[in-house]
Formats: C-alpha cells, sequence, structure tokens
C-alpha cells in the first residue's frame, strides 16, 4: 500500500492523513464507526509519523486533539488510547441515594415565583405554523432589558435555555475540530456541548477576578475560534469578572475581532454583583446570553440572545417559525412573570437569600480554619487542601452527598480537584452547623496519613 495510506495498526485499521486535522478525523471516523473500541491503543506516535511521511509533530498535535476532545487519553509511558465510554456528570439532584443532597445546584423552589396566575394569560391566544417566533410584547421588554447592558446595535434571538443558545452560537460558527476557549474549572453543561459535539476545548485559568488575561491570550495562540465566559457568579467557583479584569481582556479580544465571543450571564437578575462585559465595541462576533431558569425555574426553558446580526441571523435560520420555534405558551407565561411587580420582589428576594446563606456558610467554615469562596450565585467552592473526591467519601459516611470539584476541571488533577462545590441556600441552620462541623472534620482528617489503597 503507498506510504501515507496505511496507518501501521496492529489492529489493521487504517489511519490516514497529512495534517493534524485530518489525522484526528480519520482516528474519530474510527472510533464513531466502532473499529476502534474504547480502550483500544493508538498507534505509537514516532511510528504513525513515519507510516504517514509526516513530522512527528503533526502526529502529536493530532492526538492532542483528540485528547481535548474527549476522544483519546493519554497514559504516559503506556501511549495513547481511545478513550473509555464513562458517564458524564450532570447538575440536579442525584437519583437513588438516602444521603443528603448538597451538591444538587438548584434554586430553591420555595424561592421562585408562583407560575400558576400566569398559566392562564399564557393559554391564549394559540399560535400556529408561519406566526412571529417572538412574542412582540416580550421582545420589546427583553430588547429593553439588553440594551442597557450592551447598547449597540443586535440581533434579539430567543432559545430554548442557555445550554440550547450555546450549543446553537458554536454550531453556527465552527465545525468539528474546532478549538472553543472554556473556563477551566467550568459548567458543567458547556463542557458537555463543546466535547459532544466534537470541539476541542482550549482551558482557560480563572482566579478571584475571572478569566485570566495569560490564559486567554495562550488560547487565542492555539487557534481558538470561540471563547465562552462567565461574566459573574461563575459556576462552580462564584467568580464574577472585576471591570479592570474585564477591560484587560477586552484589550486581549480586540487583536481577534472575528472570534466568537460568547457571555453566558446565567445569574443576571439574581446577580449581587455587576456585569462587566469582555465584549468590545470593535468585537465583530459575540453574543450575550442570559436565560431565566435561576429566577423563574429550571422548567421554563427559555433564554434571550442578544448577537451581532450576522450572528443573529445564522442563529434565527435554526429557529424556524415553522418547526422550532420557542413555545408561546412558555413565551406569554415568561412575560407575564417578568412584567409582574410581586414576581420581582421575590426574585430581589431570593438574591438577597442566596448571597446571605452562602456568606454565612462560608463565615462559619472559616472559624474552622477551612478556605470557602461564595462569591456570587448558587453554590459555594471549598477548597479541601486534599483530593476532593477523598474529601466526599468521608462526607457520604456522614450521611452528605457533595459535589467534587474535578467533575469540573478541565485538566486532570488540575486545582479543581481539590475543591467541593456544595449547594447550601436551603440548609436550615442546624442542617448548615452541621454541615461546617463535618466538612472541616473531613478536611481535618486529610492531615492524617493514608493507608495504601489495596489493588485487586
Amino acid at each position: 500500500m503507498p506510504k501515507g495510506n496505511d496507518g501501521g495498526q496492529a489492529s489493521g485499521t487504517p489511519i490516514t492523513g497529512r495534517t493534524a486535522g485530518e489525522i484526528a478525523a480519520s482516528v474519530r471516523a474510527h472510533v464513531d464507526s466502532g473499529t476502534l473500541a474504547p480502550g483500544a491503543p493508538l498507534p505509537p506516535v514516532r511510528h504513525l509519523a513515519e507510516v504517514l511521511g509526516v513530522n512527528r509533530n503533526t502526529v502529536v498535535s493530532a492526538y492532542r486533539q483528540l485528547v481535548q476532545a474527549g476522544v483519546a487519553q493519554t497514559r504516559g509511558r503506556a501511549g495513547t488510547t481511545v478513550a473509555e465510554r464513562r458517564e458524564s456528570a450532570e447538575e440536579g439532584f442525584a437519583r437513588d441515594t438516602v444521603l443528603r443532597d448538597v451538591g444538587h445546584g438548584n434554586p430553591a423552589p420555595r424561592l421562585l415565583p408562583d407560575l400558576a396566575a400566569g398559566l392562564a394569560a399564557a393559554s391564549r391566544p394559540a399560535t400556529l405554523y408561519g406566526e412571529p417566533v417572538i412574542d412582540p410584547e416580550l421582545a420589546e421588554w427583553a430588547t429593553r432589558w439588553l440594551a442597557a447592558d450592551q447598547p449597540r446595535d443586535f440581533r434579539l434571538t430567543v432559545t430554548h435555555g442557555a445550554v440550547d443558545a450555546v450549543e446553537r452560537l458554536l454550531a453556527q460558527a465552527l465545525t468539528q475540530g474546532d478549538a472553543v476557549a472554556l473556563e477551566d474549572p467550568c459548567f458543567l453543561a458547556s463542557i458537555h456541548t463543546v466535547r459532544l459535539a466534537g470541539y476541542r476545548t482550549v482551558p482557560v485559568p480563572i482566579d478571584d477576578e475571572g478569566m485570566t488575561v495569560v490564559g486567554l491570550r495562550a488560547a487565542l495562540r492555539a487557534g481558538v475560534r470561540a471563547v465562552v465566559c462567565t461574566p459573574r457568579a461563575h459556576n462552580p467557583t462564584g467568580t464574577s469578572l472585576s471591570a479592570a479584569r474585564a477591560a484587560a481582556l477586552r484589550a486581549v479580544l480586540a487583536e481577534h475581532p472575528y472570534v466568537l465571543v460568547i457571555e453566558d450571564d446565567h445569574f443576571s437578575r439574581l446577580a449581587t454583583t455587576g456585569y462587566h462585559s469582555i465584549i468590545g465595541p470593535g468585537q465583530e462576533r459575540w453574543a450575550l446570553v442570559r436565560s431565566v431558569s435561576k429566577f423563574l425555574g429550571p422548567d421554563l426553558r427559555l433564554a434571550f440572545v442578544a448577537s451581532d446580526p450576522e450572528t443573529g441571523g445564522r442563529l434565527a435560520a435554526r429557529i424556524s417559525p415553522g418547526t422550532t420555534w420557542v413555545s408561546h405558551l412558555l413565551q406569554r407565561l415568561a412575560r407575564t412573570l417578568l412584567l409582574d411587580p410581586e414576581a420581582g420582589r421575590q426574585v430581589a428576594s431570593a438574591a438577597a437569600h442566596y448571597a446571605e446563606r452562602n456568606a454565612a456558610f462560608v463565615a462559619a467554615l472559616a472559624e474552622h480554619g477551612v478556605d470557602a469562596r461564595a462569591g456570587d450565585g448558587l453554590n459555594v467552592w471549598v477548597d479541601v487542601q486534599d483530593e476532593a473526591t477523598r474529601v466526599a467519601r468521608r462526607l457520604m459516611h456522614r450521611g452528605w452527598l457533595a459535589r467534587s470539584g474535578d467533575d469540573f476541571g478541565l485538566v486532570a488533577g488540575g486545582r479543581a480537584a481539590r475543591h467541593l462545590r456544595l449547594t447550601v441556600h436551603d440548609l436550615d441552620e442546624d442542617g448548615a452547623a452541621a454541615l461546617v462541623a463535618d466538612v472541616a472534620a473531613a478536611v481535618a482528617a486529610a492531615d492524617t496519613p493514608h493507608p495504601p489503597e489495596r489493588t485487586p
């Protein structure tokens, strides 16, 4: 067989290609078809480069793309293998557990506005095929709301929630194998969206002021085609961008005006911190996404998207008045609640509750010498100074089900792996005190020597 057509794999599966992208696509095709099963070894870099007649670094780059996309995994001296299929971590309550779940990430149901009052108004009139995709009164309200923070020309779109918006925005701009910059640690749904679509994740570390300038600059040098950023109430850490950091990030992005910048401002009306955008005046491709899930309820699957006209036009083409519009029942229900003064007061009360309860929990942990961050959002981010999975197991023995930070990490063994994300706002005083004591005890146990784990 001519050189360049046979990957030389022991199994006989031919890997082809001349560029890193072509080689990665060839491996992915074999994985998708099942000819390369989970756990199957990929050819050694040097051998595959020789067989394909390419530079060794080309194969290294291809394998790196596959690892970043979750298709392959590296095993050090053991080489690179097809990634094992495993259950992906998801948000929400855990099923079939007797433990008290403090890792669910949900808003408090009692703090959500009552939907019943708006349902009757939302049921009429009937909406038929071909009618406008956005309720006119809702569009007017949303345009004013978004324009207050993005005072420029934009096109408004309504999607089935923030995750749907991000997925559609990436799909209209990227192709399989393109690179996307994500915060590290990162919101679970963003990780799933990017990996399931076959994009490559490029992690950008965050610190106390949000996405780092050095990290974003490195991601742009790596060729990312899109950046997904949480401007405030970052999930899982609670971090919000400072005004200074946002300005510095805008300056970096100014050199890349055609990179798509997506801001997922998921906490919007509940946020206690200000909105500072990384979308500069010269950014040609951008979108601001705001869903109603956190303050009106997760089951109200609706988000507003303000974007540049070209991006908005492409997005609108995917939301047809004949087939895929967002239900006008949901839109009218959302409109009723968004315009209702009493619902507005409930949202403001919920915002104060989340901030107060999270801050009190963090202060109580500090009295036990445990470092944690409340920030903004529904959760607290606890530094356990140990492997978080180990501390989570200790908490299970004490009756708690916690969320380990490594679920949110893009880099194996990174800083997220020593954190827990806890949802504590719905605990009463006694419950919060009990959890504080148990977290402190579980963290203190990290100071004791660990016996070696037995292997079967």
